[in-house]
């Protein structure tokens, strides 16, 4: 990467004392392991529309599609004050290049989903979202989003993160002159990562660049990265990994010794029980691309998607 990934955060997931009781959730592995590759834009909603710490506490009422924000104790209505507020924020976040946006889980304002929404019964349901993070989404409705609860899930961290640095390689492939070659070589690269997310994806947007000299090559561009990042929502499985893994295979079939493809064959059913993570696959065919410098998934971002000092391959 030419330069670090900007991601926008909760702030209280930094450590800052932003919180109605004066304290924060600091979330370690967001701040001080992932932190090691992205520049963080800390956002606090109550804080940054002129409520302060502490404060008194809210929590969303009404009708679930549009609630409002109402302190707990007191009965203030703030819903106003909020999306004045962050429709101003999420306008002048467009400047900050973010290739995503962790939120804080649970939060009236930043929660992305599942939020308590109490109703007239005066019984919560849990399918609210906050004012700010509605209005981030609806404002970025491609850009990644993860809450801080939802990133303890293996699987969701390691989708998200792979999601965040696929884009800013495309951002970078952006930089300069739109042309058709530049776009041919990203979708190239990105094959394999495509297809463990989706073939059909991965299907229309080769037309798409097939087709891509009767498109202006700023339309070309923009569909392309609706789709990519559609694509990236889709999780990858198992099930779509080993189909990957296999295709793999079919590059080494006439330098693999016979002892050698037993293995990868053998790595690759482990996997596929679930008796070791993808991490084992990558690495062993991550050595053969060295060895029999196999040029086609030498520039496969698949093989290496976000820094393996992360770890994320090593629990999914």
């Amino acid at each position: 990467m030419e330069e670090r990934i900007r991601l926008g955060v909760s702030q209280c997931l930094m450590g800052d004392s932003v919180r109605f009781d004066g304290g924060h959730k600091l979330d370690h592995f967001i701040r001080d392991t992932l932190g090691a590759y992205v520049e963080f834009v800390p956002v606090c909603p109550e804080v940054e529309c002129g409520l302060g710490v502490p404060r008194e506490a809210m929590r969303l009422e009404g009708n679930v599609e549009s609630p409002r924000l109402v302190t707990v104790r007191t009965k203030m209505d703030l819903t106003e004050r909020m999306l004045i507020w962050a429709g101003q924020r999420v306008r002048q976040l467009e400047k900050e290049d973010l290739c995503g946006f962790i939120f804080k889980s649970k939060s009236p304002s930043s929660g992305m989903e599942r939020v308590k929404v109490y109703t007239e019964s005066g019984m919560p349901v849990m399918r609210g979202v906050g004012l700010f993070a509605q209005a981030f989404k609806t404002h970025f409705p491609i850009l990644p989003v993860e809450d801080e609860g939802r990133l303890h899930d293996p699987l969701l961290r390691e989708n998200f993160i792979e999601s965040i640095f696929a884009l800013k390689r495309w951002r970078e492939t952006l930089n300069g002159k739109k042309t058709i070659g530049k776009l041919v070589q990203f979708h190239t690269a990105n094959k394999l990562l495509l297809l463990s997310h989706s073939q059909q994806h991965y299907r229309d947007m080769g037309k798409l660049v097939a087709q891509g000299k009767g498109l202006p090559s700023a339309e070309l561009y923009r569909r392309y990265e609706v789709r990519f990042l559609e694509a990236l929502r889709l999780k990858p499985s198992v099930k779509k990994h080993v189909n990957v893994l296999q295709h793999m295979m079919g590059y080494f079939k006439k330098v693999l010794s016979s002892d050698e493809k037993q293995e990868l064959l053998e790595v690759i059913s482990s996997y596929y029980q679930g008796l070791t993570p993808l991490i084992v696959p990558i690495t062993l065919f991550n050595h053969y691309v060295r060895k029999y410098q196999e040029p086609y998934l030498s520039q496969q971002t698949y093989l290496n998607p976000h820094p393996t000092a992360l770890k994320l391959r090593n629990h999914v």
